[in-house]
């Protein structure tokens, strides 16, 4: 049984003895990385101490057997006797998604035999402290197997220490390395007691970029054992430690020498090649020497920069991201996203010659979806003979008689056969059939988009060159909004249901009047298949499955002025051309527009209709989710969403058979990995949106819906806040898809983070008449709450207010 053993004496394959840092320590001893000498108290002596007791106060008290005692005191002596550094290592700690920076304890400058123990038992009681154990639970950890190892390391007495990454931890880039560096111990700058001297280095050290810290505070060694905390800048501003600089520093005072630089830099791109992934280390330097303290792997690291993208890759990655306002987990990847609208988007453009135009755009690694990658696309020999087919369809079927389609009426009826299964009473190997049963219930639709879209998009170019023609081109957007859709069903029932809450003070009695719950029961059979985030993930809630997203929506109160439709008034501007004098003429161009919104509605509808499977796919994953969970496969029935489909239908039953630790292993990496990714984006939207310069504008974006208005700002960032909305707000927000449509009617102007002028957001804002501005990439990041702006959805910018 291994209770101490020297640092060298482990490598990345010993986590569950040494610990992360231990393991990661020894790895570099192991391949020459220049690390102060030590040695690791393993778990196997945790085990031997903790005799099931898991209390701080324990491990402080306790009696440590002589075997173990003995083999520390050995070690230490061993390692000279003098100050060291004595660092808890978890066995789940510095692993890619749970680095617990900060979680267990650390003591800096011991010395003597009894300090040590006690450093030691201080660092066995951090792994039951309150912050560990609550971050544990936040990462879904099972208590019951962490085990912590301590390492124990000659002290460093620097003269400059610090914290070096191996990519930019804001932009994600791989080419530069980011050093934090002050005097004394490296503890002030990890801790933030300082603000450090900030250096950008490249791959090879050269200085990109260099700002100078404060110094504020000094930690150093204490005489005797401990640290102190000094002053660290003296009268005149000259730093302290670095008075005059280091030996071969040129520039300001404290600057480290461009030696120090490149063999930091060398180090940093050493270790982040052998541990395959940027690293988040620790150094010191002192007696002209550099040491490396400590080395993880980075977290919420955000994936490299896209370099320079096409306008055709911009525009399809724009779209993508509207729609992905959430980082898909693996049971989507494995489910929706391929067979979904995104699907059916790849399927539909590849029958007509485009190839990958919405395929392969997640790029996922350890099984969680690391980042958006826009698509490539890449035209086919087929292409050739696509206006041919478009014309011959655009013959053969017309959007206005879509629904009469055999395929549509088959559609329907297996959704509703479909959607009567009880989950619950199916035996399980029905129940993992059931997802893919789910999934092949949209394949007709797909079929229907394909025949039908290209009479779809004629129309409309047909009435756009008419109205061109004409010198009427700017009714083109007012023409179409004339088209009632299922969405505009949605919103004109969401209004009477608003109406009979305030008839009845349904929202503020529990339980609501009966006349209520029967609408809204009414209402959620109807339209509850819609999304509430977005159409592409199977894992975000439907408002059947959110009902409170519904109440939100009308919880909002009327605009108090009436939106006018503006598709009459428009076509009747039209007619009244010179041109269209005659019966004939007028009504040819009628006919037209008619097609024209035919059209539109059918782009909407087939939206509509495409996700009536969502809540069959989305039961079943729960329903399979439920039963793992009740034979303690998962903890908690979402657990499933960090699953994929094929690892699903492979089980024997619910139990999991043989499967079940590589399931339970699965969830729990998945799930740290998605948390350490939480705060990074997809993609950063500037290089989708690039930015837009208008004089003074605070915001710019792409005109998406003309006309003008002035309004307070009221960010919105997601359902749960649709009722912050008042009467005459300008909404901001992040995406949009249809499920938001029923705030356009409340809000003055529109401006969102992502989409153009051809997406949900604008298409609904040119129907109720509202400036909108898309694509602006990072207006809820700029614009604040309350904020009085001039919307101007002709020029695409966002200005203070007068």
């Amino acid at each position: 049984m291994k209770l101490v053993a020297p640092l060298a004496a482990f490598g990345h394959e010993d986590l569950p003895l040494a610990g992360g840092k231990g393991a990661n320590l020894g790895e570099l001893v192991r391949n020459g990385f220049p690390v102060p000498d030590g040695f690791v108290i393993t778990t196997e002596a945790y085990r031997l101490v903790a005799a099931g007791e898991v209390t701080p106060g324990h491990f402080e008290r306790v009696e440590l057997p002589e075997e173990l005692r003995s083999a520390v005191t050995r070690a230490y002596a061993e390692l000279g006797g003098g100050p060291v550094a004595v660092r808890s290592s978890a066995t789940a700690e510095d692993l890619p998604g749970a680095a617990f920076a900060g979680q267990q304890d650390t003591y800096l400058n011991v010395v003597g035999e009894q300090a040590l123990l006690d450093a030691v038992r201080r660092c066995w009681a951090s792994l039951w402290g309150e912050r560990a154990v609550a971050y544990r639970a936040r990462l879904g950890l099972d208590p019951a197997g962490v085990r912590i190892a301590v390492v124990v390391q000659r002290l460093v007495e620097a003269e400059v220490a610090g914290v070096m990454l191996t990519a930019d931890p804001v932009t994600g880039e791989r080419g530069e390395i980011v050093l934090d560096a002050s005097d004394g111990l490296g503890e002030a700058v990890v801790s933030g007691l300082v603000t450090p001297d900030h250096y950008v280095l490249d791959r090879s050290g050269a200085l990109l970029r260099f700002t100078p810290g404060r110094r504020e505070v000094v930690v150093r060694a204490a005489e005797g054992g401990g640290v102190v905390h000094e002053r660290g800048d003296l009268p005149g501003g000259v730093p302290g430690g670095l008075r005059g600089g280091l030996p071969g520093a040129d520039g300001p005072a404290g600057r480290l020498p461009g030696p120090v630089l490149r063999e930091l830099a060398a180090l940093g791109v050493r270790a982040a090649a052998h541990f395959g992934r940027p690293q988040d280390m620790e150094w010191a330097y002192a007696g002209g020497r550099v040491h490396v303290l400590q080395a993880r792997p980075m977290t919420a690291v955000p994936p490299p920069p896209l370099g320079r993208l096409g306008p055709l890759r911009r525009r399809l990655g724009g779209v993508l991201l509207e729609y992905l306002p959430e980082r898909p987990y693996p049971i989507d990847v494995s489910t929706w996203i391929p067979h979904g609208p995104a699907g059916l988007m790849a399927e539909l453009t590849t029958e007509y010659g485009l190839l990958h135009a919405f395929d392969g755009f997640l790029e996922e690694e350890d099984g969680v979806v690391r980042r958006l990658v826009p698509p490539s696309p890449r035209p086919s020999l087929r292409l050739l003979a696509t206006p041919f087919r478009l014309v011959a369809k655009a013959r053969r079927y017309d959007p206005a008689r879509w629904t009469d389609d055999p395929r549509h009426r088959d559609f329907l009826r297996r959704c509703r056969e479909t959607a009567a299964l009880d989950l619950a009473m199916l035996p399980w190997d029905e129940l993992v059939r059931m997802p893919g049963r789910a999934l092949d219930l949209v394949r007709p639709v797909t079929g229907l988009r394909i025949d039908y879209l290209p009479g779809s998009g004629l129309a409309v170019l047909r009435l756009l060159l008419v109205t061109a023609l004409l010198g009427r081109g700017r009714l083109l957007g007012d023409l179409l909004a004339g088209a009632r859709t299922r969405t505009s069903d949605a919103n004109r029932a969401l209004a009477e249901l608003a109406e009979e809450a305030r008839r009845t003070g349904a929202l503020d009695r529990d339980p609501p009047p009966p006349s209520f719950a029967a609408k809204l029961e009414a209402f959620l059979a109807e339209y509850g298949h819609r999304e509430t985030a977005t159409p592409l993930l199977v894992t975000s809630p439907t408002w059947a499955d959110s009902p409170e997203t519904v109440l939100a929506l009308i919880r909002v109160p009327p605009s108090g002025r009436p939106r006018e439709r503006p598709g009459g008034d428009a076509l009747d501007r039209l007619l009244a051309h010179p041109l269209l004098r005659s019966p004939a003429a007028r009504a040819r161009v009628r006919r037209w527009v008619e097609a024209a919104r035919a059209g539109v509605a059918f782009r909407e509808d087939t939206h509509f209709t495409f996700t009536m499977p969502l809540p069959i796919l989305r039961g079943s994953l729960l329903e399979i989710g439920r039963r793992l969970a009740g034979a303690g496969v998962l903890v908690r029935p979402e657990d499933v969403f960090h699953l994929r489909l094929e690892e699903l239908e492979r089980l024997p039953g619910p139990d999991a058979g043989p499967y079940a630790e590589a399931l339970r292993e699965a969830v729990r990496a998945r799930a740290a990995r998605r948390e350490e990714l939480a705060g990074v984006r997809l993609v950063d939207p500037a290089q989708l949106f690039p930015a837009r310069h208008a004089g003074d504008a605070l915001v710019a974006g792409t005109p998406a819906s003309g006309g003008t208005a002035t309004g307070p700002v009221r960010l919105v960032r997601g359902p749960a806040e649709f009722a912050r909305l008042d009467a005459g707000d300008v909404l901001v927000c992040p995406y949009t898809n249809p499920s938001w449509t029923p705030l356009f009617q409340r809000a003055a102007a529109v401006v969102v983070d992502t989409g153009g002028s051809a997406s949900h957001a604008a298409i609904v804002a040119r129907e109720y008449g509202i400036p909108a501005v898309m694509g602006t990439g990072g207006g809820t990041g700029v614009l604040r709450d309350g904020q009085r702006v001039l919307v101007d959805g002709d020029a695409g910018t966002v200005r203070a207010a007068p």
